[in-house]
């Protein structure tokens, strides 16, 4: 979808790295002045940036950050954000790299357990976005955001005189039987997200029940989103069968018909609220570096770009966004949303009791 891959990589699956190098001016910077800082930071004239598979800057961008640090950059993406967790915790004792981006709060506990960050307190962390913290202790720093949401088809349903659903409770109602495709949770992360608004709806372990309702209701589960939206959902370029997709709030803006309005719509009622974070790694050799990306990744000239780029929001409320975004992105004003603290400890554990309840 619009050259975007989503984050559907398989959690399980270590995919190849793979790496470009932007070349800068030689030299090394010397390190901010930072909230909690060290003086004993390290540095060089090379950073190393991990990120999900669903990160995009212009190279205008990315050329500019090498330009004013002097570092020459290479940015590599072992996988979706489970992947990248999993590398870092693999590579603990011989760090991948100096900073990171892309873990999500589906993670992002797991990341900050397994000591595989250090804390940085960004001065350049906009007004209202700690709202969007972990916790505490600044292990990593909000970028972006964005809600995971049931996608309709609105001209499928249009087409045979149904009303669209409203609410977790109505895809297990009769009339919306097969109708609905989701990306599996344990190897896609919007199919993880999607689980995980279950939980924080119906309760544990009620979601397992609400589960077996959907799936008494004849719900499709794949193994990611490119299979679940691209091939199975009826409102993409793939035309499938299935009006009803587990997706992105996001998503209606790329799917604009004849007439200049998007011709699928979200279910607010059904929404996790994603949100994505950088952090510094530990034992990083230039951790000089790796704040300042954190703080580039806070600027106007990146946050600006989020949207276009990754399909997200900026946390920074005030970053210019393009105009499309504002008018065909719908607001999610009440998202569903779990603590990362029980996400960290439940995960696993949700995940595997809903395989043995869905999956068999």
């Amino acid at each position: 979808m619009n050259a975007i891959t989503r984050k559907t990589t398989g959690l399980a699956v270590l995919a190849a790295v793979g790496a470009l190098v932007l070349a800068g001016c030689s030299g090394t910077p010397s390190a901010p002045v930072t909230p909690g800082g060290s003086a004993a930071l390290t540095s060089s004239d090379t950073l190393t940036v991990v990120t999900h598979d669903s990160f995009s800057l212009t190279d205008a961008a990315k050329a500019q950050f090498a330009n004013e640090t002097g570092y020459k950059v290479t940015y590599i993406a072992p996988g979706d954000a489970g992947t990248v967790v999993n590398q870092l915790i693999l590579t603990k004792d011989s760090p991948l790299g100096d900073v990171v981006y892309g873990i999500d709060n589906t993670f992002a506990g797991r990341a900050i357990d397994a000591g595989v960050l250090s804390p940085y307190a960004s001065p350049a962390l906009p007004a209202g976005a700690s709202a969007y913290a972990v916790d505490g202790s600044a292990m990593l720093t909000p970028i972006d955001y964005g809600d995971v949401c049931v996608n309709a088809d609105d001209g499928w349903f249009a087409a045979h005189g149904l009303a669209l659903p409203v609410t977790l409770d109505d895809l297990a109602k009769p009339e919306y039987k097969g109708l609905l495709v989701v990306p599996n949770p344990a190897t896609s992360s919007p199919g993880l997200a999607f689980l995980i608004a279950t939980v924080g709806a119906k309760g544990d372990p009620g979601y397992l029940d609400y589960w077996k309702a959907l799936k008494a209701n004849g719900v499709e589960v794949v193994d990611g989103w490119t299979q679940a939206y691209d091939v199975e959902f009826s409102g993409s370029s793939g035309k499938g069968p299935k009006p009803l997709v587990v997706s992105y709030s996001s998503d209606p803006s790329s799917e604009i018909g004849a007439d200049g309005k998007p011709t699928t719509s979200i279910l607010p009622q059904t929404c996790f609220r994603q949100v994505e974070y950088a952090g510094v790694i530990q034992g990083a050799s230039n951790a000089v570096g790796a704040r300042k990306f954190i703080d580039f990744m806070l600027s106007n000239l990146v946050q600006s770009q989020i949207p276009a780029q990754m399909y997200m929001s900026p946390v920074d409320p005030n970053a210019a966004v393009p105009a499309d975004w504002t008018k065909f992105t719908s607001a999610v004003t009440s998202p569903i949303q779990v603590p990362a603290s029980e996400i960290s400890a439940k995960r696993d554990t949700w995940i595997q009791d809903w395989t043995n309840t869905v999956v068999g």
